[in-house]
């Protein structure tokens, strides 16, 4: 993508949603219709972020970009697209 203003800078393209990974984990195996299970560890990465939410704003001001798909229906579309992909 090219735009004059931030040559050569990184702009984050996501969600100003906030979820944990465990959220994710859920709703991908509600999505699939996965008996997976979800184990845990007993301590986290040292490095570990504790906020997980993108910050879009570089996304909306250079790029006049924000999302308009929702974390659910983007997931959907993504399992379809993988489940085709591989057929």
């Amino acid at each position: 993508m090219e735009y004059e203003d931030g040559k050569g800078s990184v702009v984050n393209i996501g969600s100003e949603e906030e979820h944990t990974v465990n959220e994710f984990a859920q709703i991908i195996i509600k999505l699939c219709n996965s008996t997976s299970k979800i184990s845990y560890t007993e301590k986290l990465p040292q490095d570990d972020p504790k906020k997980r939410r993108a910050d879009i704003s570089r996304a909306k001001k250079l790029l006049t970009w924000s999302p308009t798909v929702s974390l659910e229906k983007g997931l959907k579309e993504t399992i379809e697209y993988i489940k085709n992909a591989n057929h």
